[in-house]
């Protein structure tokens, strides 16, 4: 029973198996039966039924016949063969031959694709030719009117095109030819070769309106105005040669011959209306003429320059000569009594021997001018490269100068510390005697003695010859701190003085009563005496604290109000 069972199952699955898949292919059988029904609705013979209005003659007679000739072909080979094969994909899909029905199906999309770029062909081939009609017949009248319009204007302003004419005329005779071959070959119904034709006409006009257009004005340009600049430069040449101006470096008699050729040649071509080269060539032209006048113009004007800075040039020349000889005295002078490295010294010497070869330059160049061996421009050109130095060089020697000064100014300044030293050491020595302090500990002489010995160090740096500054300022500012550290251990020893004098006479309250306090007032009171007033501070604030706490502080406040 079972057995059974299983066999049914298996039947029904290959049947429900059967039923997808044949729904499948059919479906896509489908889909190739509605793609050929479209291709044999294509409006194909709609479309070759336009031709029939044009001259049915020559290439249009031809091309529609092989376009009626694939058409058949297609609906009454192709298609039938098409449509078997669509039936033997059915039939063995009926019979569940899927892989064969699968072959069947590619063989016709290969076949239905070729059909279509037949089609695809047939109508772009139509649509070209019925295009190409209607787009001569919509130009051609605009084109007869372009042409006519041309025509009338060499007839009425053939002077104004010169020898060109004849070749303009020619042109136009050309265009004629050509609309003439036009309308044979549309009487013929050769549309494609017609259409040919309308864009050759097309151009030839487009370059024939612009070559009209120029002809006049680059007549005028090469033959009125470009000579007139010519010969205007030659006299300008001429006249400024006759001036005594040096031109030879400007090449300007070969540079005219060359412009003059060119004219010439300007001339020939447009004689055969080849508008293009002179129009380019006429703005070179233009351009070499204008460099022509800018190289002329600036030898004028470099003369100009040499006239009014000569002399100036000269002036400072002088001055910085004398400026130099002064400084290089000067130079001397200080190094009698200051240090100069040895960079220093060497931009002095670079400064002198630079204006020595600026003055030699310029007598050079003096002596060219007077010759009248070099070209104004040149002469211009160096001078305001010497101009530039010499500025330069004046800079160099105020800066050297300032820099002589400074270090004159540097020993003044050294020297007013150092009496700013020496009077604040003095200022210290009143405090001392002020306060009538008893005497001076080891550790004050001590450092009095070094501040001593460091303002000497620094007074003689100052005498020796030659001086070196940077030595002077080393020893300075030793002995800076030095005197502060004075002033500061002199202050230091009043307040610890005076304290601890307040901080013993403050104790004495307590003498008969505490044995401790009357031992360390008697052991301060000796270190007083010996000068050491911060230590018998110490001992004395340290047995009062004990007895009495909080003293101390009401002693310091009163004492800091008495030395303020």
């Amino acid at each position: 029973m079972d057995y059974i069972i299983g066999v049914i199952v298996l039947i029904l699955i290959f049947i429900i198996w059967g039923y997808f898949f044949k729904k499948r292919y059919f479906k896509e059988i489908d889909r190739l039966e509605s793609w050929k029904i479209s291709i044999t609705h294509r409006p194909v013979l709609e479309e070759l039924s336009k031709v029939k209005q044009l001259n049915m003659t020559g290439e249009t007679e031809e091309m529609f016949e092989n376009w009626r000739i694939e058409w058949d072909a297609i609906i009454t080979d192709h298609m039938p063969e098409v449509e078997e094969l669509l039936f033997d994909a059915e039939e063995f899909v009926d019979k569940y031959r899927f892989s064969r029905s699968k072959e069947i199906q590619r063989k016709i999309t290969v076949k239905l694709n070729e059909i279509e770029e037949m089609i695809k062909k047939i109508l772009y081939e139509l649509n070209e030719l019925v295009g190409s009609e209607e787009k001569n017949r919509l130009e051609i009248e605009d084109i007869k009117e372009s042409y006519r319009q041309l025509k009338k204007s060499l007839l009425a302003h053939r002077h104004n095109y010169g020898k060109a004419a004849d070749k303009l005329e020619s042109s136009l005779d050309e265009v004629l030819q050509i609309l003439q071959k036009y309308e044979e070959e549309t009487v013929n119904g050769n549309y494609l070769n017609a259409r040919e034709l309308v864009l050759t006409i097309k151009d030839k006009l487009a370059v024939l309106s612009v070559k009209m257009e120029m002809l006049p004005k680059l007549l005028v340009d090469s033959q009125s105005e470009l000579h007139s600049q010519l010969n205007e430069l030659k006299d300008g040449y001429e006249e400024m040669s006759g001036q005594g101006y040096l031109l030879s470096h400007i090449q300007f008699e070969q540079e005219i011959s060359r412009l003059e050729e060119e004219l010439d040649l300007y001339k020939t071509q447009l004689e055969n209306a080849e508008t293009e080269a002179v129009e380019k060539g006429i703005k070179e032209m233009r351009e070499s003429i204008e460099v022509l006048y800018d190289l002329l113009e600036k030898e004028v004007l470099s003369k100009q320059y040499i006239l009014k800075n000569d002399e100036i040039l000269r002036k400072t020349i002088s001055d910085l000569e004398y400026e130099n000889d002064k400084l290089k005295v000067e130079t001397i002078h200080v190094q009698h009594t200051y240090h100069l490295t040895e960079n220093e010294l060497d931009a002095q010497r670079k400064m002198e021997k630079q204006i020595a070869q600026i003055s030699k330059r310029h007598q050079l160049l003096v002596l060219k001018m007077e010759d009248n061996v070099m070209a104004s421009s040149l002469i211009s050109e160096e001078m305001q490269g010497l101009a530039v130095q010499l500025k330069e060089l004046q800079e160099n020697q105020k800066d050297f100068t300032v820099k002589l000064q400074a270090l004159r100014k540097d020993e003044m300044d050294a020297r007013d510390s150092l009496a700013e030293l020496k009077r604040k050491m003095v200022d210290t020595g009143r405090l001392i005697s002020k306060s009538n302090i008893p005497g001076l500990p080891e550790e004050y002489k001590v450092v009095l003695q070094d501040a001593k010995e460091s303002m000497d160090d620094v007074q003689g740096k100052l005498e020796e010859k030659p001086l070196e500054m940077a030595a002077v300022y080393i020893y300075l500012e030793k002995a800076v701190q030095q005197v502060d550290k004075v002033h500061e251990k002199a202050q230091e020893l009043i307040e610890h003085m005076y304290l601890a004098e307040k901080v013993i006479q403050f104790g004495n309250r307590y003498r008969s009563s505490h044995d401790m306090v009357a031992e360390s007032l008697r052991e301060a009171e000796a270190k007083f005496r010996s000068y050491e007033y911060q230590a018998a501070l110490e001992t004395a604030a340290t047995a009062i604290e004990k007895v009495d706490p909080g003293s101390l502080q009401k002693i310091g406040a009163n004492i800091e109000e008495v030395l303020s």
